[in-house]
């Protein structure tokens, strides 16, 4: 599988700018070391430096929390290393130590993210017990490490998925708190009313959860008046498919376009990239 191609971006690929656009919105949206010689390090320290990490980052890289967390994590006594409880802010720990954080060893690894062009027919989950296709069959040759998706789209639902090994990330990109935005086009049974969109988007849909309030609605242009955009932040299951639902509509496809900053530019059905350094530090940002 090759990890990205050059074809020109399907109709839903998001525009260069990162972000795709609607039609006109049925309404505007309601963020030298002065006087000192420096010492010289001798080889032998450099090298054994190599082989060390500070304790913090180490769990930070292994997807436990961020750097700052960690520090507090040791403060506490909650991580060991060798059997050793270690509350010494910058311990270095060696390659063959076992570092271990509620009684769990802890693997450092190099944050990996992937965003994969999700297509119909893959379930978002790790394991599927009655061995369906899953999307981590498309992303088996993107890591070393073992990658888990951020997030879930339902199995008919395509677009944008991430994947990564930084829990850290994936906590804070999935928590309600940060509301991070998400853009679908919607292609519905039948067509819409003007009318409808505003009602939705006036009003929001009340929903089991409560109150599902929308961000920005409006017809694609140069579609029919079966698509729409949807521009939501929250992350309730299957929330868009049941928002027009309770209006009498059925979702007959759902395409996720953009997710904390993410698109499919450039993407197949099927196909995943590694994210750029830029895209990265984007993400961090959200």
């Amino acid at each position: 599988m090759r990890k990205k191609n050059t074809s020109s971006p399907q109709k839903s690929s998001a525009a260069n700018s990162g972000k795709p656009s609607f039609g006109k919105p049925t309404q505007s949206k309601p963020k030298k070391f002065g006087g000192y010689q420096k010492k010289k390090v001798s080889s032998s320290v450099s090298e054994a430096n190599k082989d060390s990490i500070r304790l913090n980052k180490y769990l930070a890289d292994g997807g436990i929390c961020s750097r700052r967390e960690a520090d507090e994590l040791i403060k506490l006594g909650l991580v060991e290393v060798n059997g050793k409880i270690i509350k010494e802010m910058g311990y270095q720990v060696q390659k063959e130590d076992v570092v271990k954080y509620d009684g769990n060893q802890i693997f450092a690894e190099k944050p990996v993210y992937v965003v994969l062009n999700k297509p119909k027919g893959f379930i978002t989950t790790t394991k599927d017990e009655k061995a369906r296709k899953t999307v981590m069959d498309l992303v088996q040759n993107a890591s070393p490490y073992r990658i888990y998706p951020v997030g879930r789209l339902d199995r008919q639902t395509t677009g944008v998925l991430l994947f990564t090994n930084d829990g850290h990330m994936a906590k804070k990109l999935t928590h309600p708190s940060h509301g991070v935005k998400k853009i679908y086009h919607v292609t519905l049974d039948k067509r819409i009313s003007g009318e409808t969109l505003m009602d939705i988007l006036n009003n929001g849909v009340h929903l089991e959860e409560g109150l599902a309030k929308v961000d920005q609605l409006s017809f694609i242009e140069g579609e029919s008046n079966r698509s729409v955009g949807i521009e939501i932040h929250i992350g309730w299951n299957r929330v868009v498919r049941r928002i027009f639902k309770a209006k009498g509509f059925e979702v007959e496809k759902l395409d996720r376009v953009y997710f904390g900053g993410l698109t499919k530019k450039n993407l197949k059905r099927g196909q995943w990239k590694i994210l750029t350094e830029q895209e990265i530090n984007f993400l961090k940002m959200v």
